[in-house]
């Protein structure tokens, strides 16, 4: 018999006291383990959950990454959460929040000092062309507007299995070769938390557009050639320009600039 992992757990009020004037924000569910903190959070949204509660677990057994793949997470090698936050208006006026996620994950993490991340649309965070974590947003209505689920998912470590990375399309990054020393987890939480309420209200606002620049300055592939496939099968390639104002991904191409919606397509260099 091997001992089980010592726990990790996110402590919520030593969360609390680093949250600043974000404090009254969010309420935090801390678990050792859960199915996925996206799918427990779904639930509890259709329960009422208001907007800030959020759920982050050691370890997820069933976390979810785009295009339905496994998010691969063990405690101590990584930070898994996800946030709930709602939205007055339709669903159309949620366009580009993963991308908007990616701003404010940057930004916490340039806050401790990182260099070089990176954000490819629609939902990856990388450094040196490798991931070094991802964002899944969920949509759904509401009664009173539009509800978001938004999962996000850190590589504090690289994995100790080289194999669980098999089959990915770009290699994996961590954090603690890109910030020495690694920030303290409660540290490195609260600062996402206090950024993603920023963007959650400028979002809430005025959209996408007004943090569309600060997006394209660390767009991965700006300017390079691309290819945009869709059930692994190439359905253009061009040159990337970037995302719209409502998020849309711009490919300059033969035929004019395209614009690309779906959450459904897989942008890889040429």
């Amino acid at each position: 018999m091997t001992d089980s992992p010592p726990s990790l757990l996110i402590d919520p009020l030593r969360l609390h006291a680093l949250l600043g004037d974000a404090h009254g924000r969010f309420d935090v569910d801390s678990l050792a383990e859960c199915e996925s903190t996206s799918t427990l959070l779904l639930k509890r949204a259709a329960q009422g959950a208001p907007a800030g509660s959020v759920i982050v677990a050691d370890r997820q057994t069933a976390g979810r990454g785009s295009r339905g793949r496994n998010w691969l997470a063990t405690p101590g090698a990584s930070l898994t959460f996800s946030v709930l936050w709602r939205f007055d208006g339709g669903l159309e006026r949620l366009a580009g929040l993963s991308l908007a996620v990616g701003v404010a994950v940057v930004h916490a993490l340039e806050y401790f000092g990182a260099a070089g991340i990176l954000l490819k649309w629609p939902n990856d965070i990388l450094h040196d062309n490798a991931k070094l974590g991802g964002i899944l947003v969920e949509l759904q209505n509401a009664q009173d507007g539009a509800l978001a689920v938004i999962g996000i998912g850190l590589n504090l470590r690289l994995p100790e299995s080289p194999g669980e990375c098999a089959g990915f399309a770009l290699p994996p990054a961590a954090l603690d070769a890109i910030i020495m020393p690694l920030p303290e987890r409660h540290a490195l939480f609260a600062q996402l938390l206090i950024e993603l309420a920023h963007v959650f209200d400028r979002f809430t606002h005025e959209g996408f557009a007004v943090l569309r620049d600060q997006w394209q300055a660390r767009n991965a592939w700006q300017g390079r050639p691309v290819q945009v496939l869709r059930d692994g099968h190439l359905e253009m390639e061009g040159v990337c320009r970037g995302a719209d104002v409502d998020g849309a991904l711009l490919v300059q191409t033969a035929a004019g600039v395209e614009r690309c919606l779906s959450g459904d397509l897989s942008l890889r260099a040429a």
